[in-house]
């Protein structure tokens, strides 16, 4: 794999990018006749970082896509949480939901737009999830993937076709970054067409991968981007460079109509593998303030008394900007309850439950009395060096598993939830509160959702706030829950 050179921050400034007038007016014609249901299938509740009044279905049945296609809205999630599965479980998963979006499909007569959610700094199974995708619907080998992880608000930006990891003041490139070296989908390459080349094994050669460049997004020549687009030989994967939302605009309509028939050319199939940026892209999400205090309480208290019951904040993700983030909270000083949850209870015979049980007990009676409760896990898993990707794959799932086991065990409701880390904040939503269908009020901070949770889930109406492991600055997860103290 090529070195990178990291950058200063600074050199944004000095990079081309498109015009943000020009490319919205683009966009706006070639979305005008475009009507395809766009359904984004994301790999943990992370992906509606940058959207609201969205809905969000946890489970793939018929009846849910049915909900979904017969929306106003032009766009739903479903969210798979595939990232906390294994390689077997994701490639059932996703021919199964391939196969019930064909059905739901052709019974309202919507086509739909498809795209795959994942991290946006790379992890993830990937190609995988795309292959089955491809194999199980109308989509084939011969239609174009486009891969774009692009996400500012997280800093995470593509140039020179490498992909960047925002630390500090500094840009990194991602193959150099923690998350690169993550045990279960780690990688090397930072240059997007390597990565292609890599995580495929050699099938796709990185040569072969085609190239959207921030010259040609700047140049704001869409009938060059959509006649490359058209002309792109059978299965190529097309890489898309972003330093700005303008760019992506102006290559989602060029994308939007290459998609579209012209003269006697058929428009083309695409399947994207994408951050969080695109979907707000195409599905056309405007720009709203940011969530506050009395926003949350609004919510929370629709239809019944306020809550005077202290909040909750479970931290599973144990990446380095959490650790961080943790520690600065506690310096602050503030009256908060901390609960270490030994995650090397795994390595004893009923461990995991005496644990579970042991803090959902502390954890509801500061809650009742009050007291916001953080409950967070050992900052490191003393696992065997001889387990496999698979095995650490599993031990993950049922710590997170018995984390937010801690949730069926509370007699009282949370005045607030947050959940620190993708695994742990899909588990929260779907096995801890039971979450059916909920709607995504916006984002508290940038890159930091917040769900409305559904009439049938454990607390209705519940402010829910997923807090990515990797997204925030040091001093975010305090400043969160000191607004909301």
């Amino acid at each position: 794999m090529t070195e990178q050179s990291k950058y200063p921050v600074s050199i944004l400034s000095g990079l081309p990018s498109a015009d943000p007038a020009r490319s919205e007016q683009l966009l706006s014609e070639a979305m005008k006749e475009f009507d395809s249901k766009i359904v984004v299938l994301d790999d943990d509740p992370t992906g509606v970082q940058t959207v609201h009044d969205i809905s969000v279905y946890t489970d793939w049945t018929e009846e849910s896509m049915r909900q979904g296609f017969q929306e106003e809205g032009s766009m739903f999630f479903i969210l798979t949480n595939s990232r906390s599965f294994s390689a077997e479980k994701t490639a059932l998963v996703h021919a199964r939901i391939a196969e019930n979006l064909e059905k739901v499909s052709a019974e309202t007569g919507m086509p739909f737009f498809l795209i795959s959610r994942g991290d946006s700094t790379l992890r993830g199974h990937y190609p995988l999830e795309m292959d089955v995708l491809r194999r199980n619907s109308h989509l084939n080998t011969a239609d174009i993937e486009i891969l774009c992880p692009f996400f500012p608000e997280g800093g995470r930006y593509t140039f020179g076709d490498v992909h960047y990891v925002q630390d500090g003041e500094w840009f990194i490139p991602a193959g150099e970054t923690e998350f690169a070296r993550d045990k279960t989908f780690g990688f090397h390459a930072s240059d997007l067409k390597e990565y292609v080349e890599e995580k495929t094994g050699g099938r796709k050669k990185a040569a072969d991968c085609l190239s959207i460049s921030l010259e040609e997004l700047a140049g704001c020549d869409v009938d060059s981007i959509e006649e490359k687009l058209r002309s792109a030989p059978a299965g190529t994967t097309v890489i898309v460079n972003a330093i700005s939302y303008a760019d992506l605009k102006l290559f989602c309509a060029a994308l939007v109509r290459a998609t579209k028939d012209k003269g006697d050319r058929p428009g083309r199939h695409f399947l994207a593998r994408t951050a969080a940026a695109f979907p707000k892209v195409m599905g056309r999400v405007t720009d709203i303030p940011l969530l506050c205090r009395e926003d949350l309480k609004r919510a929370e208290s629709a239809g019944k008394p306020q809550t005077r019951n202290g909040g909750l904040v479970i931290i599973g993700s144990h990446v380095k900007k959490t650790t961080d983030q943790l520690e600065c909270l506690k310096r602050a000083c503030l009256p908060i309850e901390y609960i270490e949850f030994d995650v090397n209870a795994i390595f004893r015979d009923g461990g995991l439950i005496s644990e579970r049980d042991r803090a959902a007990a502390l954890a509801d009676q500061a809650i009742g009395a009050g007291k916001t409760t953080v409950i967070y896990t050992t900052r490191k898993l003393l696992a065997p060096e001889s387990l496999s990707k698979e095995e650490l794959l599993s031990i993950s799932v049922q710590i997170s598993e018995a984390l937010t086991g801690i949730l069926s065990c509370l007699t009282k409701a949370p005045g607030f939830l947050i959940a620190k880390g993708g695994i742990t904040s899909a588990d929260v939503g779907t096995k801890g509160l039971l979450v059916k269908k909920a709607v995504v009020m916006g984002q508290i901070k940038k890159g930091i959702p917040v769900w409305k949770t559904g009439p049938e889930s454990r607390f209705p109406d519940l402010p829910y706030i997923i807090f990515p492991g990797n997204v925030g600055g040091t001093d975010a997860l305090r400043e969160i829950v000191e607004e909301l103290l």
